[in-house]
């Protein structure tokens, strides 16, 4: 292989790498607009993950029971709110 065919065959993948990249159709990280539904579900998710990490930390020890418990309220009575928000959107 000469030099020439190779600066060809680098030049070829080079415009096939540049046109896949920035064809219009290839545009894989676009994102459709999230609805107020798909806002609450991802948080009742962050909820229900910070919940299992409170639990967590507090079996490890690194939380007294009464700040467990304080904080488990407050996420349970956030999670409870957020949820009756779901199940009115869910109805509508």
């Amino acid at each position: 292989m000469t030099n020439l065919d190779g600066y060809v065959v680098g030049g070829v993948l080079a415009l096939a790498l540049f046109v896949y990249t920035f064809w219009p159709e290839n545009v894989f990280a676009s994102q459709r607009e999230k609805t107020r539904l798909d806002f609450l579900e991802e948080r009742k998710e962050q909820l229900y993950e910070n919940l299992r990490d409170l639990t967590f930390e507090y079996r490890a020890g690194k939380y007294p029971e009464e700040d467990f418990q304080a904080q488990r309220a407050q996420l349970e009575n956030e999670t409870s709110v957020l949820m009756a928000e779901i199940e009115n959107l869910h109805g509508a």
